[in-house]
């Protein structure tokens, strides 16, 4: 481990709150509310505000929503690319015990550190949000760094360098899905259908932005016990 994420992860683990206060920042890092639930809001707020702008900015938002399945995706893919990174609270070399305690989630242990699809995928979600509305898009990006990021940090999920470069591929993601030479290619046919079939349209955004704000979780658990029966 580098020095940059020794050195912070060691300073985390020693900080020690009071019960509630680390019950707290658990049930903020476990709860979907604290995650999507605050964030893919503020895109359904984006979507039906009414000015001159209004299809631009849907066009935003359907390109953020996109940006943030691709960003789960990329997440999956590097995580089975790149060499495997145990997370710092199961790590036996770093000799650090973190808030989370010694919880053993089978899933989390056999699931690499590097890089954090939560920082990904919100920061993709974030970037959104301020290509759109600055000052709501800052608030977006500190929230996603305080209340989806450091907890995670903290209680020794995610080293710092796998939140700092998940998040600058989600961002990346974003920047690349929301110029306008990409975007009109995909999100103008999509409009129009939407403006077609309104309500078709509606049921699959409801069943996409349950799905992102839980991260598909659900669904893949679906998968992995399907593939382990076949």
């Amino acid at each position: 481990m580098n020095s940059f994420d020794s050195s912070i992860e060691t300073y985390l683990s020693n900080l020690h709150f009071g019960h509630f206060a680390t019950h707290s920042i658990q049930a903020v890092a476990d709860m979907y509310t604290f995650k999507g639930l605050v964030l893919i809001p503020v895109l359904w707020w984006m979507w039906f505000e009414q000015d001159k702008c209004r299809e631009w900015r849907r066009e935003m938002v359907l390109a953020t929503l996109v940006s943030g399945v691709m960003a789960l995706f990329v997440g999956r893919l590097l995580t089975h690319w790149l060499p495997f990174r145990v997370r710092p609270v199961y790590s036996t070399e770093l000799h650090l015990r973190f808030a989370s305690g010694d919880i053993k989630d089978a899933v989390l242990t056999n699931w690499s550190s590097f890089p954090s699809d939560h920082a990904m995928l919100w920061m993709a979600v974030a970037t959104g949000i301020f290509l759109v509305w600055r000052r709501i898009g800052v608030l977006a990006f500190l929230y996603t760094a305080l209340f989806i990021c450091l907890p995670r940090a903290y209680l020794g999920f995610h080293y710092p360098t796998d939140l700092l470069v998940g998040a600058a591929v989600g961002i990346a993601i974003t920047l690349v899905m929301t110029r306008d030479a990409i975007r009109t290619r995909y999100a103008t046919p999509v409009l129009r259908w939407i403006d077609r079939y309104p309500g078709p349209a509606a049921m699959l955004a409801f069943i996409l932005c349950l799905e992102l704000v839980t991260q598909f979780d659900e669904l893949r658990r679906l998968a992995s016990g399907v593939v382990k029966h076949l």
